[in-house]
């Protein structure tokens, strides 16, 4: 499958991060790593070239994002993802330096192979790749062709290219933008209080993260059977259920939910989506989860629109909440290549975190087996034993919920509750720090000036009238409507306006201040 005949749209998602980065905070933590360990008389030629077939099959890890006439596009890429082989088994930390190597969007490429030999018959594939091109089911996706590839199958072309799949997304949004805005007004507060255990801020920022690993028992395939739930709405409910028992009386918790259709099921890329969660529990966990089940199933309906999309006074961030959590349910076992014993972590880390604390967990096919989960956490603003401490107490009430799911939530084996004196008012809401303009200089600039900055947000926003001191996000704008200011500013004044100055003073008095300091 040819990726274009000319210039691409770029989904939503790989938008929201193509502005992340341009804004300096995204860097490691987009960055996806996926390890395969091999046993057996690998074919080191054959693998190479198995990881080459992979990405001509699934042409978005080769490509780049750009900014075109105010609109983030993607294109085919001038230089294809590296593909090595390194014949001395890693140093320590090198793996980890593949990982926190950043990516350029720009320039590309988005992804990297790296074949190491770690003795006799042992070998370890590494693939990082940038979220903006993959998502957790693309790991699968991946491997899985490199695996077919491997034993000498033919890898079918795709038959949609990477256009056709933004532009079908883009016309679904538009139809359905103003229902999801309809569903979202009463649901979406942007408050970041949280109560945790040792946790002397919140935090939305991407930062250096560290993770706790432990396993989810069969106790939640046992409750969701008992309650006729997914094991996700079970893990979920339980989640929020252990916020409410810190003290939190409402909570929110942002999920990522897939944006997969069945004709891009096939497809390697970001196919997915951030969305809240709230509840205030209460009553017996089987009533709540039942609750938060209904939830989940209204939210669904607006899966595919980005909440900025759908609500105003939302800034670019890199999370929607200071908790959040992803789930995966994998198919049975791992890929199979011929004549080798392969293992996969399917949930290595990146060594970072997108906001205070985020939950992973990869769960099998196996009932019994439980899921593998993995508690990543700021370590600048919640220490390792608090989040240890987490993690064991939502196993602990995962026990508790599994021998009595009819209790009523205060009678189950909830934490003690946290004290909010505890935790200073430091929360730390934005992405780039730095100081905020106040304005005034922006006052004193020609009237002219200010008369063309507000013209071009009338004309991107769609109004009427837009006051001097009115701030973009609060008026609707979102990570689009940066990219066509900065387009009509560069092309009519000749002036590249930085990002930062959406984040440090999203104003109109703002960008003419700017402007006035370029010139």
């Amino acid at each position: 499958m040819s990726l274009t005949a000319g210039w691409d749209r770029a989904t939503f998602a790989q938008h929201g991060m193509w502005i992340t980065e341009r804004m300096g905070a995204g860097g490691r933590v987009y960055a996806m790593p996926l390890t395969l360990r091999l046993d057996g008389p690998l074919d080191t030629g054959a693998m190479l070239a198995a990881c080459a077939a992979a990405v001509e099959r699934h042409p978005v890890l080769a490509a780049v994002l750009a900014e075109r006439d105010g609109e983030v596009r993607l294109l085919p890429g001038k230089v294809p993802p590296p593909i090595r082989f390194e014949e001395t088994p890693p140093e320590p930390g090198r793996l980890e330096e593949e990982v926190a190597r950043p990516f350029d969007l720009e320039s590309g490429p988005p992804a990297r192979f790296t074949l190491f030999r770690l003795g006799d018959e042992r070998h370890l594939l590494q693939i990082v790749a940038h979220h903006a091109v993959f998502d957790g089911v693309s790991k699968d996706l991946l491997l899985r062709d490199i695996a077919a590839a491997y034993g000498g199958s033919a890898l079918a072309p795709l038959t949609l290219s990477c256009d056709e799949i933004a532009r079908a997304e883009q016309g679904r949004v538009a139809a359905a933008l103003e229902a999801a805005a309809e569903f979202w007004r009463p649901r979406w507060q942007d408050g970041q209080d949280l109560l945790l255990p040792g946790l002397t801020r919140t935090s939305l920022r991407a930062a250096p993260g560290d993770t706790v690993e432990f396993r989810l028992g069969g106790e939640v395939a046992a409750i969701a059977d008992h309650l006729g739930l997914t094991r996700f709405e079970v893990v979920l409910a339980a989640l929020h259920t252990l916020l409410y028992g810190y003290g939190n009386a409402r909570v929110t918790v942002a999920v990522d939910l897939s944006t997969r259709t069945e004709e891009t099921r096939e497809h390697v890329g970001a196919f997915v989506n951030e969305l809240p969660v709230a509840s205030s529990p209460a009553g017996t966990f089987a009533e709540f989860a039942l609750s938060i089940r209904e939830e989940l199933r209204a939210i669904y309906r607006h899966r595919e629109i980005p909440l900025a999309r759908a609500l105003g006074g939302i800034s670019p961030r890199s999370a929607l909440t200071p908790v959040s959590v992803s789930y995966r349910r994998r198919p049975a076992g791992d890929p199979s290549f011929a004549g080798l014993d392969a293992s996969v972590d399917w949930a290595a880390s990146n060594g970072a975190v997108r906001n205070t604390l985020h939950l992973q967990i990869v769960d099998g096919a196996d009932d019994t087996a439980g899921a593998e989960a993995r508690l990543r956490f700021n370590p600048e603003i919640l220490d390792r034993a608090a989040c240890e401490g987490v993690a064991e107490q939502l196993r602990v009430l995962l026990a508790g919920i599994a021998a009595r799911p009819g209790a009523p939530l205060d009678e189950l084996p909830l934490p003690p509750r946290v004290v909010p004196a505890d935790q200073p008012d430091q929360a730390d809401h934005g992405l780039v720090t730095g100081p905020v303009s106040g304005g005034e200089g922006a006052r004193g600039e020609d009237t002219e000036l200010l008369g063309q900055v507000t013209a071009i947000w009338c004309e991107v926003l769609g109004v009427d009238t837009v006051q001097p001191d009115d701030d973009l996000f609060d008026l609707g704008g979102h990570s689009l409507t940066i990219t066509q200011i900065i387009a009509r500013v560069r092309d009519g004044m000749g002036v590249e306006l930085s990002f930062e100055v959406f984040i440090d003073s999203p104003t109109v008095e703002g960008v003419a201040e700017e402007i006035a300091r370029a010139r």
